[in-house]
């Protein structure tokens, strides 16, 4: 028997109008990314849900953390033997959503990636915290483990290897740069009438629509 959840509620707090619109979606996608910072209860507001495609054409979908942007895309890095590695080796086009509903707000940027260089993967990994970097080292990614206690064995023992020293690159971690063609801007709305724009990239420009809810 299905079970039917009534979890419902207006949508109130703002709207999202021609006027507000830039340029480029990067401008008020910084815009919107500075106010929900401002929030208290949105903990990590540059987390943003990566949905990929395998080779056999199956979407699956994990939360990474978006490290810059830019007026060309998103960056992020990851286990390149990863699961979403993997899926990413086979097919580069991506969709990525910024799921801010304390904000009533959501962006999805669609695109296609592309490998950062070593050189940049080199710096940013150096300017990661000790244990992130022993982590970064320690994790087979997506690949399965006996027990928790195993996987705190193996990360103890490479951080006492490496204090006070410097933890190499494994040179299957690095970044990608989703290379932006679409983004759609969400606002909540009254009554179900949300309003919505969509950035298409046609032609090296930017054009706008507005979408019905």
């Amino acid at each position: 028997m299905s079970i039917f959840y009534q979890v419902r509620r207006e949508y109130d707090l703002s709207h999202l109008t021609e006027e507000q619109l830039t340029q480029t979606p990067f401008e008020l996608f910084e815009q919107w990314l500075e106010q929900v910072m401002k929030i208290e209860a949105v903990k990590d507001p540059t987390a943003m849900i990566l949905a990929t495609v395998d080779s056999t054409g199956l979407p699956s979908q994990r939360t990474v953390l978006m490290k810059s942007v830019d007026q060309d895309g998103l960056v992020f890095y990851t286990n390149k033997q990863s699961k979403k590695g993997q899926d990413l080796a086979n097919n580069p086009k991506v969709s990525a959503i910024f799921p801010w509903l304390v904000a009533e707000r959501q962006v999805i940027f669609s695109g296609h990636v592309e490998s950062l260089t070593e050189a940049e993967n080199d710096q940013y990994f150096a300017s990661r915290p000790l244990t992130s970097q022993v982590a970064a080292a320690v994790s087979a990614q997506s690949q399965p483990i006996d027990s928790r206690a195993k996987l705190e064995q193996l990360y103890h023992q490479l951080l006492a290897k490496y204090q006070g020293g410097n933890v190499p690159r494994p040179a299957h971690w690095g970044g990608f740069k989703i290379k932006i063609n679409q983004v759609e801007f969400w606002q909540g709305g009254e009554h179900r009438l949300h309003d919505r724009f969509n950035y298409i990239k046609k032609n090296g420009q930017w054009e706008i629509q507005r979408l019905q809810p």
